[in-house]
């Protein structure tokens, strides 16, 4: 049975684990995703036992904009509502902001955030810098 938790106090290994298992470079950086989770406005995660198979990390500005920078769901978990579980769960927190926003990995991705809301905005370009 998956449980649901928002809460910031996540286990280097447990982070690892989990972004290890979708291929994210972000797995090298364990110690640092501790933190980062800790300094996120929100974070809601997703649990077998004890095993973190899925989180989403928000952050906001208060009041008008969130930022859904995370979301990832361990292999053997997907397809299996755990993703839009956790971003119902992040609709209805900032169910109150202007907008709710965030990044696409790939286009094959898309029609799952559609069905779960959200709309390409045409004419944005996400940018970003990468410092390995």
């Amino acid at each position: 049975m998956i449980v649901y938790k928002e809460t910031k106090a996540f286990k280097e290994q447990d982070l690892k684990e989990l972004f290890t298992s979708v291929g994210w470079v972000s797995a090298h950086y364990s110690d640092r995703l501790v933190r980062a989770m800790k300094n996120s406005d929100s974070v809601f995660s997703a649990w077998e036992d004890d095993r973190l198979v899925g989180l989403i990390n928000v952050l906001d500005d208060g009041e008008m904009t969130a930022y859904a920078h995370y979301l990832l769901i361990d292999p053997k978990y997907q397809k299996s509502g755990i993703g839009s579980e956790l971003l119902g769960r992040v609709r209805e927190k900032y169910k109150d902001y202007l907008y709710i926003a965030l990044n696409a990995e790939c286009q094959g991705v898309v029609p799952f955030y559609e069905k779960n809301g959200f709309r390409v905005c045409e004419g944005v370009l996400p940018m970003m810098i990468f410092n390995p």
